[in-house]
């Protein structure tokens, strides 16, 4: 079993957290941190914190606490953030297209760098984003994927195809899908998945207001 299989995923998780966190840190000029400074912000224990981060390896300073640019370094290298990674979207619809104009890509790490839909009428086209990419056929999407050495993909397909493209994403080389469709997706044990469901996250907001007494 690897070292990452024994951490928690929600350890895991809170690492982006605390990445923003301490980015915002960093604007504002902050050199040093506490764990119950970073903790207080994100409504989580000191300890939990520190526990969080032993995971990973020896962070704090005595005396000092976490240096803010050492620790944002850090956890980036653990998120494999610290480098520009490719990453391709299939579908160019509304969702696509406004994932297509997002420009907070390249600030974490990734650079969006291949639109695919199966559409005959989007094909061919130019996008509009921050860097004009052209839409390509599916069918091209082993060869762009070996060219530029991609292994994520967002998957923003309605969710009648998005099974049929899932299988075309991995059986082209993508080992990370971050999937928009609302369906689970069954792939092999060697991809990951990460499922974005907006009405689920609406659903559990509701639940959240219509529980608490007037």
């Amino acid at each position: 079993m690897g070292k990452s299989e024994n951490i928690p995923l929600p350890a895991v998780r809170r690492l982006s957290l605390y990445l923003r966190q301490l980015e915002a840190y960093a604007d504002e000029n902050h050199r040093t941190i506490s764990s119950r400074q970073l903790g207080e912000v994100l409504g989580l224990s000191d300890a939990q914190v520190r526990k969080d981060l032993a995971y990973f390896g020896q962070f704090g300073h005595p005396g000092i606490g976490y240096r803010v640019p050492e620790l944002i370094q850090r956890v980036r290298r653990i998120l494999g953030t610290d480098k520009l990674s490719r990453v391709l979207l299939v579908g160019a619809g509304n969702l696509g297209r406004a994932l297509i104009a997002f420009r907070g890509f390249q600030k974490r790490g990734f650079e969006l760098a291949a639109v695919f839909d199966k559409d005959p009428d989007k094909v061919g086209q130019m996008t509009d984003g921050p860097n004009r990419l052209k839409i390509w056929d599916l069918s091209e999407m082993p060869a762009i994927v070996r060219k530029h050495s991609i292994r994520v993909g967002i998957l923003a397909v309605p969710a009648s195809a998005a099974q049929q493209v899932a299988e075309e994403m991995v059986a082209a080389g993508i080992r990370g899908i971050l999937n928009f469709a609302p369906v689970p997706l069954q792939v092999g044990p060697d991809v990951s998945v990460a499922s974005v469901d907006l009405a689920i996250h609406l659903e559990q907001l509701s639940f959240e207001l219509n529980s608490v007494a007037p």
